[in-house]
């Protein structure tokens, strides 16, 4: 666009680049052979080149910033009303608030940063008309405060709720100016309900905090229920992210009612499509929910959720991921010819699924006194586990111990 560009050199070279990306056979590109196709007569000069891929590089960040830009109207409603009060267009400032209104309420989204931009939007407006001036007039101070509030303690609260999580893994005191003031504040007062952000995240917070009340999970529950499409994907992710983990934890010191949670949970992220990622979806995600459901008994639900989301997965991965987890579904069915056969028919190239597989046949042959081959895959899995140098040393330990001690059941079984 000569809006951005009026420079044509840079729109050739741009047509260079993608029509070699997008070729079926990629020919090696030189500076020379570039500089050809851009300037025919005129000979070659490095430092001219290097600008004009500088620039032509400075055009895409531009471009992808704008790209961001269109798709949040919030962000156009705040720098509408800052244009129109630095050109000083009086007539147009009622019809501007108007536009910076209507475009904020198109905002698909409500995380923190959405009161942030409406605390903007409120200020400018306020410095727009000189209402500190103006003293005669009703200003709008409530509404920047109001929204100034609502961005601050949502942020903080998310803050609070990654610091606690993280805690579970890493041993590091964070010191947080005013946590025990706004948490108090939270306690008391019951106004933030309708905030979603600050609503979502202060449940967040009460489950680590308090994580004997299931209470709070369950509310949680109810809010993400209602609430979760109001965040952009990836904070959506993470937030359900605080309730799964929630819900292992539960599950891992014995409560298998939350086995049942934490497979609702998932079901939600891939009805929603939240979970999904540029339309696919993740094998180890596909995996967890497989494997819980499975757990569950929900063996119906787990043979149509293969056949229909198995498709999604990225092309890479596909193949090993719907024989493993078709295998999954086979051995908790006790269909035990159905697993040998999958599993001997598939080469996994990941370790994860090539070890996995090698487990569930173990199990398998135990199951069906099939002593001969459980013998031979004890050796070649002891083989296999003494080769893979990328194996840490205590999984490895685990592996032959399971080996030595099946092989011990066995004898006792026969």
């Amino acid at each position: 666009s000569p809006y951005f560009n009026m420079n044509e050199a840079i729109v050739q070279l741009f047509e260079v680049f993608i029509k070699n990306i997008f070729s079926k056979s990629h020919k090696e590109l030189t500076k020379q052979i570039i500089w050809k196709k851009i300037y025919i007569k005129k000979k070659y000069d490095d430092v001219r080149f290097r600008k004009l891929n500088s620039e032509l590089l400075k055009l895409v960040e531009q471009f992808l910033a704008q790209e961001i830009y269109l798709d949040n109207p919030i962000h156009q409603a705040t720098h509408l009303i800052e244009a129109v009060g630095e050109k000083k267009l009086d007539k147009l400032y009622n019809s501007t608030m108007k536009t910076a209104r209507r475009l904020s309420d198109q905002q698909k989204y409500r995380p923190a940063s959405y009161y942030f931009y409406q605390y903007k939007i409120e200020r400018n407006f306020y410095e727009l008309t000189q209402l500190d001036v103006k003293r005669a007039k009703r200003g709008n101070e409530d509404l920047i405060a109001e929204n100034l509030d609502q961005f601050y303690l949502a942020e903080k609260l998310k803050i609070f709720c990654t610091i606690l999580s993280r805690q579970t893994e890493v041993d590091h005191k964070y010191d947080m100016l005013l946590n025990e003031e706004i948490i108090s504040h939270l306690k008391a007062n019951q106004w933030y309900v309708d905030i979603p952000p600050i609503s979502i995240y202060f449940q967040i917070y009460l489950t680590y905090a308090e994580p004997q009340n299931e209470e709070h999970y369950f509310k949680l529950k109810k809010q993400l229920g209602k609430n979760s499409l109001l965040f952009p994907l990836d904070e959506a992710n993470q937030i359900y992210e605080h309730a799964l983990n929630y819900c292992a934890t539960k599950i891992n010191k014995g409560n298998q009612n939350f086995l049942r949670e934490y497979f609702e949970l998932y079901r939600d992220l891939i009805e929603k499509e939240i979970i999904l990622e540029n339309g696919e979806l993740s094998p180890w995600h596909y995996k967890n929910l497989i494997l819980a459901s499975l757990r569950l008994g929900e063996f119906d639900w787990t043979e149509d959720f293969i056949n229909v989301y198995s498709n999604k997965l990225p092309s890479e991965f596909r193949e090993n991921a719907m024989t493993y987890n078709l295998a999954s579904l086979y051995f908790y069915q006790k269909k035990y010819d159905k697993v040998i056969r999958l599993l001997n028919q598939v080469v996994y190239e990941d370790l994860a699924y090539n070890l996995n597989s090698k487990l569930m046949l173990i199990a398998v042959y135990y199951e069906t006194d099939e002593i001969e081959p459980l013998y031979s895959l004890f050796e070649s899995f002891r083989v296999y586990l003494n080769r893979k140098k990328s194996i840490p040393a205590a999984r490895k330990r685990r592996y032959l111990n399971l080996i030595k001690y099946t092989k011990k059941l066995t004898i006792k079984k026969n």
